[in-house]
């Protein structure tokens, strides 16, 4: 017999404080940033260079080089420490609730879409002084920043009542007017030369795309659906294979094992 003394015992649960999908992302941008950190350590500063130009977002890098991977994985480099803990903690922010209500399938497509779209837009933007003769600047962009506005976007359309703490301010605001301020402050932020080392233009475009996505009567918007229908169209024709076969086949033999 056992007697306990104080306050009752709370169990926390880890599967509620952070999501599967938005774990699975954080342990690969810091298994990444580890990489990093240890090629920075042991090799020469070109070492580094070499794996920002090599899997970063370089403007002429998919292209002459068909390095077509660099608008997906330059998502899973950071600058930095403090780089690679905003974007972490704001992804947990604002990607476990989106998370929660469409499942992890679609979280994750729903990041990876609005990621590679930003670093494509990115691409566009940066080539085209090539129009008029310039060539553009060979700076790799990394960062999985272009997602996580397009997270942010979703939840100003999902969620435009939530409201938001803007710490350490003891002020909230709502969902919606203050991803609107954040939009503003990234398009303003892209007119001039900031000298803050930020893709502010990968930011406005991962917000652009999942706005894209999420708007009704979008191309997005119907392909997504086009797609979700000829998957249901396939799981429907399957099962019905399935049943016809299960039919035609005799019944097994009983025996005396109850399962």
């Amino acid at each position: 017999m056992s007697s306990s003394f104080g306050a009752p015992r709370v169990g926390f649960d880890w599967r509620g404080f952070i999501t599967p999908a938005v774990k699975l992302l954080v342990i690969i941008c810091a298994a990444v940033f580890l990489v990093q950190e240890l090629v920075a350590i042991f090799f020469p500063p070109y070492a580094t260079a070499w794996l920002n130009h090599w899997f970063g977002l370089v403007p002429l890098g998919p292209i002459p080089g068909l390095r077509l991977w660099q608008p997906f994985t330059y998502m899973f480099l950071h600058g930095g420490l403090w780089h690679l803990l905003i974007n972490m903690l704001m992804l947990w922010m604002f990607g476990r609730e989106l998370e929660l209500v469409w499942g992890k399938n679609r979280f994750l497509n729903y990041f990876f879409i609005c990621g590679t779209g930003a670093g494509i837009i990115t691409i566009l933007v940066k080539v085209t002084p090539m129009l008029w003769g310039m060539r553009p600047l060979d700076v790799p962009t990394i960062g999985a920043s272009g997602a996580i506005f397009g997270i942010l976007i979703a939840n100003a359309i999902l969620f435009p009542d939530r409201r938001i703490w803007l710490f350490p301010l003891p002020l909230t605001i709502p969902m919606r007017p203050f991803v609107a301020v954040m939009a503003a402050i990234e398009f303003f932020s892209t007119l001039g030369e900031t000298g803050d080392r930020v893709s502010h233009l990968c930011h406005l475009g991962g917000m652009l795309i999942g706005w894209v996505y999420l708007r009704r009567g979008s191309l997005l918007y119907r392909v997504r659906n086009e797609v979700a229908d000829w998957k249901y169209q396939r799981n429907r024709k399957r099962f019905q294979v399935y049943m016809k076969k299960t039919k035609e086949e005799p019944p097994s033999r009983p025996d005396s094992w109850v399962n």
